[in-house]
C-alpha cells in the first residue's frame, strides 16, 4: 500500500487511494443538490453566466506531444516577470483631427477592442469623450469613454479596452455595457472576428502581423522595452489568455462565511497561528470559484441540455426525466466538462466515510482532528474542504490545520525536474547509483536540452550516487526540520547525522542487552546510584519536553529533545557511568540490580517515546527489550505513551551529575591537548576545594577513575605546594595534573610551534581571499558563508594553541 515504506500506520479500509474512487464518483453529482443548504442550478450555489469572470484563464499548451486545453482558475496562474516590449499605437480620430495614442503589450488584441477609454479629469481629452475613432486595420469605430479606472500619468493617458480578452477592460466594459468581442480560438489562434487575413493565425504571429501593418500605415508612433509580468500556467508554464466562455461556477462569497466565521471563533485552528491571515486575507477576497474544466478526464459535470438549450442538473440523466417529466423522445445531451480536481478533493473530509450515509464511520471519524498540509494549499484545498464540510454536513471538517513548510533543496531552491535537483524518498531510503540517479533525473524532461546542465550538476554533487539511509533516518530528518518556517532546506548531510543516531541506538541496545538478559530483574532489592537516580530525572524532564513539543506541533523541538537525551545523556553518559558498578565485581548486588533495572526501563521507555519518529528500529529493537520490563504485546504501536512521574525528578541529582561531568570533561581536556594517551592513568591534585567538593569527590571517585582515567585524587591544603601542573578550572576549583613523566615539555612545544604555524598560514589565506572585494561580491552567498565559517574556526583553533603553548612554557620555566 502506497506510504508503507515511509512507516505510515493508517487504517488502510478508510484509505481511497486517490479522488477518482468509486464511491466518491458517483456522490460528487449528488452535491450539486444533496444535503442541508442544497446547490440548486443557475441560482443560489451553482450558476453558468455565459460570461468570462475575474477567475477564468483560458490555457494554450503543448505537453510531451498532447494538447490540453482547459479553464483555469487565478490561483493556477502565476505572473513571471519578464522583460518585453511597449508598443503605442496610434488610433486616428474618425473627426479626422488627429488621433489618439494607446500603450499596449499585447497588440494582436487591437483586433477586438471595443473602446479607448481616458480619465474623466483628464484635461487633455474631456473635450473628445464620446466621439470615435476609427481602429485601424478594420472597418469599426469605436468610442472615448470617460472611467476613473484610467492613469492619466501612465503613457498617454489613453487606454484601449478588449473586454473579452482582459479582466480589468472586462469590468470596465460591464460598466459602460460595451460589446465583447472574442477574437480567439480555443487553440490561441485568430478567429473569424478578426479580418480575413488574420485568421488561423497564432497569436504570437498575429502580433507580429499587426505590428508590421501599423507600422506600414504610419501608425507605429514607437517601440520601448518594458518589464511586464506574463501570466503562465504553474504547471505547464504556458502563456494563458483570458477567454470568453461559458463556465460553471460556484458562489464562493455565500460559502466563505460561515468558514471565516469557524476560524474567527476557534472552531478551526490554524499551527503555527500567522497563516490564519493568509486564510483571511484569501477568504475575504473571495472571486466566485470556476469549478468546470475542459478535460477528457474528471468528474463529469452533471447537467443535461435539451434541443432548446435549458438545462437540467441531477445524479443521472434518468433523475433528471423524472424530475422535470421529461419523456424519452426530448434528446438531452449530457454537459462535456469535468469538474475542477479541487472540487471532488474539498468533499474528502466526509466523501471518504460514506457519505451521504449517516453510518457509523461518518459518526466516529468527523470532524477530524488535525491536518497536516502545505501552506501553498490553504486556500486551493484547505478552505475549499471547510466551505463544503460546513455547507453539506454543517459542521467543520477538522479542529486543527497544521501548514508544514515546503522542503526545498539544501541551497533553498524549489524541487523541480526542470531543475534536476528533485531528491525521491525512496532513493534516500535504499539508496540509488549515480548512472541511476543520472537516468532518472534526465529522462521525460519537458526541457530536453537541459539534460546535459542537470547530468553535470548530478555527478558534482553525487560523485557516488546516494547511499541507503533508511526510513527511520529521513523520518527523523523530517521531523527536525519541521520548524515553523515556509521553508524547509533539506539537507542529506543531516540524514546521515540521524542514520549514525540509528546505529547508536541500536548499539546501546546490544550494551543493554548484554548487561540484562539472563539476569532476574524483578522482583530484588534494589539501590538506585546517583547515576541511576539523574537519568531517571533527566528521562522524566525528556518525557515533559517531548509531551509540551507534540502538544504545541513542534516535532523539531520534540525530535531536539529526544536527540540530546538519547544521545547525549544514556548512551555518552549513563552507559559509560554503569560501567563501574556492573563490571566491579565488588559492587554491592542491589546497585547492580538497580543499574541493571535502570538501563532496560530507561531504554523500553526512550524507544516508545522515538517510536512516532523511527517506527522501524524502535519496533524491532522493543520487541526483544519489553518483556526484560514485563511488557507483552504484538507491537510497540499499541504500547502506551510513558506515563509521567514527577516524583523521579531529582535536582540535586542532576546538579552532581553536571559537576562531574565537568571534572572530567576538564581532566579529558587537558589530556587531548597535552597529547597524553587515552588510556595513561593520571594522578590528579585538587586545590582550592570546598567541603561539598570534598564530599563529591569521595562520593565519585569510582566515576572518575573510569572515565577520567584518574589513578589517585589528592586533595591540597590553602598553600600547599603543588608539583608543575597542567591546570583547568571547574567552578573555582582548580583540577590539576602534574606533567613529570606524562609530557615531554620539549617535544610537545616542537608540536606546538609546528601546528601553530600551520594555522597561521590557513588564517594568513583565508583571511586574504575573505578581504577580496571582488570574491566577496561575485561569489555565491553559501560560497563566502563557508569560508567565513572556515576562518573561524581557524582562528579558533590558533587561539587554543596558542594558549596551550604559553601554559607549557610557564610550566618549563617553573
Amino acid at each position: 500500500m502506497p506510504g508503507c515504506g515511509i512507516g505510515r500506520s493508517n487504517r488502510w479500509r478508510h484509505y481511497p487511494a486517490v479522488a477518482s474512487t468509486w464511491h466518491v464518483t458517483r456522490l460528487v453529482p449528488g452535491t450539486f443538490h444533496h444535503g442541508p443548504g442544497a446547490f440548486p442550478s443557475r441560482t443560489g450555489g451553482f450558476y453558468r453566466p455565459v460570461r468570462a469572470r475575474t477567475d477564468l484563464s483560458w490555457l494554450p499548451f503543448s505537453q510531451l506531444g498532447s494538447t490540453v486545453l482547459t479553464a483555469i482558475s487565478d490561483l493556477e496562474v502565476v505572473q513571471e516577470e519578464e522583460t518585453g516590449s511597449l508598443w503605442h499605437l496610434r488610433y486616428p480620430l474618425s473627426s479626422g483631427d488627429g488621433h489618439l495614442v494607446v500603450a499596449t503589450t499585447r497588440p494582436e488584441t487591437m483586433l477586438g477592442d471595443t473602446a479607448v477609454a481616458v480619465h474623466p479629469d483628464d484635461e487633455r481629452y474631456r473635450h473628445l469623450i464620446g466621439q470615435t475613432v476609427d481602429l485601424p486595420l478594420t472597418d469599426r469605430t469605436i468610442p472615448i469613454i470617460a472611467d476613473d479606472y484610467v492613469d492619466p500619468e501612465f503613457g498617454s493617458g489613453c487606454v484601449k479596452i478588449t473586454p473579452a480578452h482582459d479582466f480589468n477592460d472586462y469590468a470596465m466594459g460591464e460598466r459602460h455595457q460595451l460589446p465583447k468581442i472574442n477574437i480567439l480560438t480555443a487553440d490561441a489562434k485568430i478567429n473569424e472576428e478578426a479580418p480575413e487575413r488574420f485568421h488561423g493565425l497564432d497569436r504570437f504571429d498575429a502580433r507580429a502581423l499587426v505590428v508590421e501593418e501599423f507600422d506600414a500605415l504610419g501608425l507605429l508612433e514607437k517601440i520601448e522595452p518594458h518589464v511586464l509580468k506574463v501570466p503562465r500556467g504553474d504547471r505547464s508554464g504556458a502563456v494563458i489568455e483570458p477567454w470568453l466562455t461559458p463556465q460553471w461556477y460556484v458562489d464562493a462569497k455565500t460559502l466563505a462565511k460561515p468558514a471565516i466565521d469557524a476560524v474567527e471563533t476557534g472552531a478551526i485552528q490554524f499551527v503555527p497561528k500567522q497563516w490564519e491571515n493568509t486564510y483571511f486575507a484569501w477568504m475575504r477576497d473571495i472571486q466566485d470559484w470556476c469549478i468546470s474544466r475542459q478535460l477528457w478526464w474528471g468528474h463529469r459535470i452533471p447537467a443535461w441540455y435539451d434541443p432548446e438549450g435549458n438545462v437540467y442538473v441531477g445524479k443521472s440523466e434518468k433523475q433528471v426525466r423524472q424530475t422535470h417529466h421529461l419523456s424519452a423522445d426530448v434528446e438531452l445531451t449530457q454537459d462535456e466538462d469535468v469538474l475542477d480536481t479541487w472540487f471532488s478533493s474539498a468533499l474528502w473530509t466526509f466523501s471518504t466515510l460514506g457519505w451521504p450515509a449517516n453510518n457509523a464511520d461518518l459518526k466516529t471519524f468527523h470532524p477530524a482532528s488535525v491536518l497536516v498540509t502545505g501552506f501553498d494549499i490553504i486556500f486551493f484545498w484547505v478552505a475549499r474542504m471547510i466551505m463544503m464540510s460546513l455547507q453539506f454536513m454543517d459542521e467543520v471538517p477538522f479542529h486543527t490545520v497544521y501548514v508544514h513548510g515546503l522542503v526545498r533543496d539544501g541551497e533553498g531552491q524549489k524541487m523541480s525536474k526542470s531543475k534536476g535537483n528533485v531528491l525521491d524518498p525512496i532513493d534516500l531510503i535504499d539508496g540509488i547509483e549515480l548512472d541511476a540517479l543520472v537516468n532518472k533525473r534526465t529522462t521525460h524532461l519537458m526541457q530536453p536540452q537541459l539534460a546535459s546542465k542537470i547530468e553535470k550538476a548530478t555527478r558534482k554533487q553525487f560523485p557516488g550516487g546516494i547511499p541507503g539511509y533508511g526510513t527511520d533516518a529521513l523520518r527523523y530528518t523530517f521531523y527536525s526540520l519541521a520548524s515553523t518556517g515556509r521553508d524547509i532546506k533539506f539537507d542529506i548531510g543531516r540524514m546521515e547525522g540521524y542514520r549514525n543516531f540509528c546505529n547508536k541506538i541500536w548499539n546501546a541496545s546490544r550494551y543493554v542487552l548484554s548487561h540484562t538478559e539472563g539476569h532476574e530483574l524483578y522482583p530484588g532489592e534494589a539501590s538506585l546510584s546517583l547515576a541511576d537516580r539523574w537519568i531517571q530525572s533527566r528521562l522524566e524532564a525528556t518525557l515533559s519536553e517531548v509531551e509540551a513539543a507534540y502538544d504545541s506541533y513542534r516535532f523539531d523541538l520534540a525530535s531536539q529533545s529526544l536527540y540530546d537525551f538519547v544521545w547525549n545523556e544514556f548512551c555518552d553518559w549513563y552507559l559509560e557511568l554503569s560501567k563501574p558498578l556492573l563490571w566491579d565485581k565488588g559492587s554491592a548486588a542491589a546497585e547492580q540490580l538497580a543499574a541493571r533495572r535502570t538501563l532496560v526501563e530507561v531504554l523500553e521507555q526512550s524507544l516508545r517515546m522515538l517510536h512516532p519518529f523511527m517506527p522501524f528500529l524502535t519496533e524491532e529493537v522493543w520487541q526483544t527489550i519489553a518483556p526484560l520490563v514485563g511488557r507483552r504485546g504484538d507491537s510497540i504501536m499499541l504500547a502506551p505513551w510513558p506515563e509521567r512521574c514527577p516524583e523521579k525528578l531529582d535536582g540535586e541529582s542532576e546538579e552532581e551529575i553536571d559537576w562531574l561531568k565537568q571534572m572530567i570533561v576538564a581532566i579529558r581536556t587537558i589530556r587531548a591537548e597535552s597529547n597524553i594517551p587515552p588510556g595513561t592513568e593520571l594522578p590528579v591534585f585538587m586545590v582550592n576545594t570546598t567541603p561539598a567538593d570534598e564530599a563529591r569527590l569521595s562520593r565519585n571517585e569510582a566515576y572518575l577513575g573510569k572515565l577520567a582515567k584518574v589513578s589517585e585524587i589528592t586533595i591540597c591544603a590553602q598553600g600547599e605546594e603543588v608539583p608543575a601542573s597542567l591546570m583547568a578550572l571547574c567552578g573555582d576549583l582548580e583540577i590539576r595534573v602534574p606533567i613529570a613523566g606524562v609530557v615531554d615539555i620539549g617535544a610537545e612545544v616542537k608540536r606546538l610551534d609546528r601546528d601553530i604555524e600551520r594555522r597561521k598560514q590557513e588564517v594568513a589565506k583565508l583571511s586574504e581571499k575573505l578581504s577580496n572585494e571582488a570574491f566577496v561580491a561575485r561569489a555565491p552567498a553559501e560560497i563566502v558563508a563557508t569560508e567565513q565559517q572556515k576562518l573561524d574556526q581557524a582562528e579558533s583553533a590558533l587561539s587554543t594553541l596558542q594558549r596551550q603553548r604559553t601554559q607549557i612554557e610557564e610550566l618549563r620555566s617553573d
